[in-house]
């Protein structure tokens, strides 16, 4: 594992400041501040950690537009959020000064002013191998159901993108678009539901790749991802690893021998994990070694360690 720090406050604040470092350069001050920076505007791809209600435009099981969901939020209704409140894309976006909340792109309803500071591309549901988008999975403490479905996968996403930089080039023109891409800051969090929902549920992936191999396979295919945004401009972009899947409550429900009674994590899944996250940090520094002439800005955002430490209670006095 990277080395442990110890954090006592909340997940979404260190990823916030873990974004914050990143795009704002921010040099001893960490405080809000007016859009007055360089940020032009945000664009996130991903799932769940990450769709502000994308999921509520296209045919899908995998929506959280009813309640609890929302209960903390502006006028206390649903969104798609999959929280009770704001997403950490939404406090990022509004600690930097680009506006409030992050929206997703498929909302009908987003003008060009909206449009210009960016969106979300998220599907929640969605991974980057592309069979785990076309996969719903539905568990209880007594039952486990498979259907088959369809959310936005990272390809998907991306060709909304294409689409939103042509939308945009008709109504500012291509040199103002080719500004606001050149600093803009792009997030991608993804990952998880390959693991959970595919490779450890189903069958599937499990006759041909061993967890290496399949590790190395989903790696492959976020390179992809993160080579595509290069070609259409991105030049700041985060990545964030995956959580500590094995303390998931879904996956606990799923592998625990009284999953009633015995809610410990898992520790074989959170071992996956933490192998995967190695590999991807050493991927995106050695991408950023070789792209850092190009004003390139690539960095890996752990978000494995301070969730474990909250799990486990460090850090509390």
């Amino acid at each position: 594992m990277e080395s442990c720090h110890k954090f006592s406050f909340p997940l979404l604040t260190l990823l916030s400041l873990y974004m914050l470092f990143f795009v704002a350069h921010a040099e001893g001050s960490l405080t809000p501040r007016p859009f007055n920076n360089k940020i032009t505007a945000a664009f996130v791809f991903g799932d769940s950690t990450v769709d502000p209600g994308n999921n509520n435009y296209v045919k899908t099981l995998f929506r959280g537009n009813f309640p609890p969901y929302g209960k903390d939020f502006r006028d206390h209704v649903p969104t798609g959020r999959f929280t009770n409140g704001k997403l950490s894309t939404d406090l990022i976006v509004s600690y930097v000064g680009i506006k409030e909340y992050l929206p997703p792109y498929l909302d009908p309803n987003l003008g060009i002013e909206e449009l210009m500071t960016g969106v979300s591309f998220a599907s929640a549901g969605s991974g980057f191998d592309p069979l785990t988008p076309q996969i719903s999975v539905r568990i209880s403490p007594f039952s486990l159901f498979f259907l088959f479905d369809s959310v936005i996968s990272l390809p998907k996403q991306l060709e909304y993108f294409k689409e939103y930089k042509n939308r945009l080039q008709s109504a500012i023109g291509n040199r103002r678009t080719e500004a606001i891409i050149k600093e803009a800051v792009f997030l991608i969090s993804c990952g998880t539901n390959d693991f959970v929902v595919n490779y450890f549920t189903l069958p599937i992936r499990r006759k041909s790749y061993t967890v290496s191999a399949y590790q190395q396979f989903v790696l492959q295919s976020f390179k992809q991802v993160l080579q595509d945004l290069w070609d259409e401009g991105a030049r700041r972009i985060a990545v964030t690893g995956l959580p500590p899947m094995g303390c998931l409550p879904a996956v606990i429900t799923l592998y625990s021998k009284n999953a009633i009674l015995e809610r410990g994590c898992i520790e074989k899944l959170s071992r996956v994990g933490m192998e995967y996250n190695q590999m991807l940090q050493n991927e995106l520094n050695s991408m950023q070694g070789r792209l850092a002439h190009l004003d390139a800005k690539i960095t890996y955002v752990d978000i494995f360690t301070p969730l474990v430490d909250i799990i486990q209670g460090l850090g509390k006095h």
